[in-house]
């Protein structure tokens, strides 16, 4: 991976973590074991499924940049998708507590999004590549004047 791309998801990752760390703690005194449980899985699916994304993302961009909006197209039906059949085989269980999923799921989710935000406007990005212009221009072969 990139530094850049490593740059990115410590941006992103480290205040969700942040945000789950605060979510686990209030659902824990809120809802006791069960709520801090809950939080801790809703908060550890959403660094899961948007980690995977932005790796996935990334690696289409660099590798194949004219199914990039397709991809990310395609990737948030898959995560949406994906969340759906996690719901369903947790349904009802007594595991961990539902609205404490739920809640850090939907806050892990908008600080991940805003964190990449805030990342992705903060980064300096070349639209040119630097090495690829010397390599473009014909070289002199004839004495210079």
């Amino acid at each position: 991976m990139p530094s850049n791309d490593v740059r990115n998801l410590l941006h992103t990752a480290v205040p969700t973590a942040a945000a789950g760390v605060v979510a686990v703690a209030v659902s824990g005194a809120v809802a006791g074991g069960k709520g801090a449980l809950g939080a801790a899985v809703g908060v550890l699916l959403t660094l899961l499924y948007m980690g995977i994304g932005l790796y996935v993302l990334q690696w289409t961009a660099r590798t194949l940049p004219q199914l990039f909006q397709a991809m990310g197209l395609m990737l948030y039906v898959a995560q949406l998708l994906l969340l759906l059949i996690f719901l369903a085989l947790f349904k009802g269980t007594t595991l961990f507590s539902a609205r404490a999923f739920a809640f850090s799921l939907v806050a892990a989710t908008v600080v991940w999004m805003a964190a990449q935000i805030r990342a992705h406007m903060t980064s300096k990005i070349f639209y040119v590549e630097p090495d690829s212009e010397k390599s473009d221009k014909p070289q002199k072969t004839g004495p210079s004047t």
